[in-house]
């Protein structure tokens, strides 16, 4: 049997390495690219720091040598930085893109010409609810999100007369050690009275949220589709919030996020 070839970004720890498991569990030929090894047995590690692009073109070329091919790339790592708009540090603000717009980038640039001249592969981001409604004081890593989601839905029209299928999964509050990664600035908190209060219910939200593996799976499911929704997210209560966000006027949804999350 002509086994998928996958190859999972981030795939170190929490949606990367759920996602890394059960690909493989599947009967995936998984690479993991990463900073650190992935701890999965079974699944073969590269590392490589996604803003470089010739460190994620030496990578993604060794396996198209080794394999021949790649069916599904699953662009998956990044980070979350949280702060006031006002005081957050511009270089903070770049890394930010520079690893969850630009390192998603480099990565579909690399992987894309090998499944176009297939005819065939499946390009899947990890976006978030986040991207779809502007979370307060997460205004960069939220910014960084709705980018994906647009590159996503451009990009899928781009390619799909060459086969190649594109889409973007948007997950709610996941439990993963994201929360603990977060780059947390305090700056402005006497000036604005929300932003500790705002952050600590973001964490408790997450804390106590889905387990990653349903991203995971929802990714499963989307690689093995012929037409993938191009923008998705996973369960219930985060589809009802997306929904709402789409079809509510714009102020009135902003001002539910802000009363959540800021003026609560």
């Amino acid at each position: 049997m002509n086994k998928r070839v996958t190859v999972i970004t981030g795939a170190s720890s929490g949606i990367g390495l759920a996602a890394a498991k059960f690909f493989k569990d599947k009967g995936d030929i998984v690479f993991g690219i990463s900073r650190r090894t992935c701890p999965e047995s079974g699944v073969r590690s590269l590392t490589a720091d996604i803003t470089s692009e010739s460190a994620v073109q030496n990578a993604i070329d060794s396996i198209v040598l080794k394999e021949g091919k790649i069916d599904v790339l699953i662009c998956n790592a990044g980070f979350g930085i949280s702060g006031a708009v006002e005081f957050t540090e511009m270089s903070d603000a770049k890394k930010q893109f520079d690893v969850n717009v630009f390192g998603t980038m480099n990565c579909i640039k690399a992987a894309l010409p090998h499944m176009r001249e297939r005819g065939r592969g499946h390009i899947i981001v990890t976006s978030s609810v986040a991207g779809a409604l502007a979370i307060p004081f997460q205004a960069y890593y939220s910014a960084t999100k709705a980018a994906l989601n647009s590159l996503v839905l451009a990009l899928a029209n781009e390619v799909r007369s060459y086969g190649v299928k594109v889409a973007a999964v948007l997950p709610g509050d996941i439990k993963t050690g994201f929360t603990d990664a977060r780059i947390k600035s305090d700056q402005g908190a006497d000036s604005y009275s929300a932003l500790q209060k705002s952050v600590a219910t973001m964490e408790h939200d997450e804390r106590n949220g889905m387990p990653p593996i349903a991203i995971a799976k929802r990714m499963y499911a989307l690689s093995k589709q012929k037409n993938p929704k191009p923008v998705s997210s996973v369960g219930i209560q985060y589809s009802a919030c997306c929904l709402l966000g789409k079809i509510l006027p714009s102020r009135l949804s902003n001002w539910i996020v802000g009363k959540m999350y800021a003026n609560g």
